[in-house]
């Protein structure tokens, strides 16, 4: 047996009376989630969900979602967690698709009408034969849908090799798909977390990040609940939020994508100890997507913490590199593999490349995905021989340090020559009036694309297309620099804080 909420349950039976949540006024204790869980498990097996069933959940970071998702694994289901801000239409293909049972959905709340377009979308997948509205209010909850379920329970044994959770890709370059992941990926990609970070006594985590995200879930949620530590929630992301939560609960642990730490490094910090919020900050992880190597020492300047940053896939559990503590931070570098896990950089033709030039990403071990959901050919197209094609570009130095330069479908191909947005990011940051960056490529008559720049400017910063376009001339190659530059006062991004490249585009 190897069932994932035993990384709650065994916890709960050594720290019964530890804080295991905080989300605003709302304090429970590992004992508390873990008979709440249980609760969440009776009810389902009394509607008559068997072991292998999936179940789908949407909600945002309370309290609910951790309690739904331990229940569901104890009910030996499998969890299909599910992006909060999807419409009824991708609500009901991801039901569908996924062959969903159950739907727990949150009920929703002012600018975030989940719970119209969660029914709306339940309603148009038959199949799909349970609905349970997951109030905002944790006692309402707790209330009405898990009134007069049991607090006790045996987890239902299952295999290491059963799948445990379906993350649906983004679905940028296509139909969404369901990876599959086993309980043995979830399990040991949180037990590699508690190796490589170094988790302490009374660690506090900040989980900003989306936990129907794998980022959130596994090096977070799973990751923190293995090692007892304390998981303060925030529903929703801003930097004056996160930096008061930072403050008031003596966070340790903070977790983000770049986007998240562009925004802590521009925030007010008047009504805050910066000097006491640094004074806790262990460690400060990122990943999710390249981090520039500006911000970086930004929040080191004004944090007084390293980032470390790390590197993973939805299908890779997801971490797979990390600049692992002990070894030098290479700045602008996802680090090296972590345990149990290889890497190597591929041509076309799956041919390893020497170090120094670029290749795609493939990454071997437990942390790679059973395959996509009902999809053998879409499966066989990314795994071979156990390795798994990420679809990222990425050079190796001598120290075996990998450098992402740039996903593959993002590449320019400029008069025949290939440009890495990621390498111009990098520069056009560095420019003191520019605050954030994104360069993607435009059709063009004769050179097939264009460089074009969408530019964020610091506030009160002046700066022109015709400036910011001789600036560029003067520092990258010819074929490279961008020809277009086009000020936005933000960026279109996803749930998790990447920016959303083919809506710029």
């Amino acid at each position: 047996m190897l069932n994932l909420a035993s990384l709650l349950e065994d916890s709960a039976g050594r720290w019964p009376t530890r804080d295991a949540l905080v989300c605003d006024d709302t304090r429970l204790t590992y004992a508390e989630v873990d008979a709440a869980t249980n609760r969440i498990a009776n009810l389902l097996v009394e509607a008559g969900i068997r072991p292998g069933d999936r179940i789908a959940l949407s909600c945002i970071n309370i309290p609910q979602f951790p309690i739904i998702y331990y229940g569901i694994l104890k009910a030996g289901a499998v969890v299909v967690p599910m992006n909060v801000l999807l419409k009824a239409r991708e609500i009901a293909y991801h039901l569908t698709d996924s062959s969903a049972k159950a739907y727990f959905c949150f009920e929703g709340g002012p600018g975030l009408p989940l719970g119209e377009e969660g029914k709306a979308g339940f309603d148009k997948a038959p199949e799909c034969t349970h609905f349970f509205p997951v109030a905002t209010a944790l006692d309402s909850f707790l209330d009405t849908v898990l009134a007069g379920t049991s607090a006790t329970f045996e987890s239902v044994p299952v295999s290491a090799t059963d799948t445990a959770v379906i993350l649906y890709t983004s679905g940028t370059t296509g139909t969404p798909k369901g990876a599959e992941l086993t309980h043995a990926n979830m399990m040991l990609n949180a037990l590699t977390c508690h190796r490589i970070f170094g988790t302490v006594a009374d660690e506090v985590h900040l989980i900003a990040l989306p936990l129907f995200h794998s980022f959130g879930q596994s090096i977070q949620l799973n990751s923190g609940f293995g090692a007892g530590a304390t998981l303060v929630l925030l529903p929703r992301f801003t930097p004056a939020a996160a930096l008061a939560a930072m403050e008031r609960e003596r966070v340790t642990f903070f977790a983000g994508v770049p986007t998240m730490y562009w925004g802590l490094v521009g925030a007010d910090t008047d009504t805050v100890d910066v000097k006491a919020i640094a004074g806790k900050l262990r460690m400060a992880v990122s990943g999710g997507a390249a981090l520039p190597v500006e911000i970086h020492e930004q929040v080191l300047r004004v944090y007084g913490v390293e980032i470390r940053e790390g590197y993973g896939l939805s299908e890779t559990s997801p971490i797979a590199t990390f600049n692992h503590p002990g070894r030098p931070v290479k700045p602008g570098s996802i680090g090296e593999p972590v345990w149990g896990v290889r890497v190597k950089l591929v041509d076309k033709d799956w041919r390893e490349v020497p170090d120094g030039e670029a290749g795609e990403i493939a990454v071997r071990g437990h942390n790679v995905m059973k395959g996509y959901l009902d999809r053998p050919e879409a499966t066989e197209q990314v795994i071979r021989d156990g390795w798994f094609r990420t679809g990222d570009i990425a050079t190796r130095d001598s120290d075996g340090y990998y450098f992402v330069v740039d996903r593959a479908k993002d590449m320019i191909v400029r008069g025949g020559f290939n440009v890495y947005p990621r390498e111009l990011e990098e520069v056009i940051l560095t420019h003191p009036a520019v605050s954030l960056v994104a360069v993607v490529g435009v059709p063009h008559p004769s050179h097939g694309e264009e460089v074009k720049a969408f530019v964020i400017k610091k506030p009160g910063a002046e700066l022109t297309e015709d400036e910011l376009v001789a600036w560029c001339r003067e520092n990258m190659a010819g074929y490279k620099y961008p020809r277009i530059v086009e000020f936005r006062g933000e960026f279109p991004m996803t749930s998790t804080g990447k920016i959303l490249k083919r809506e710029l585009r």
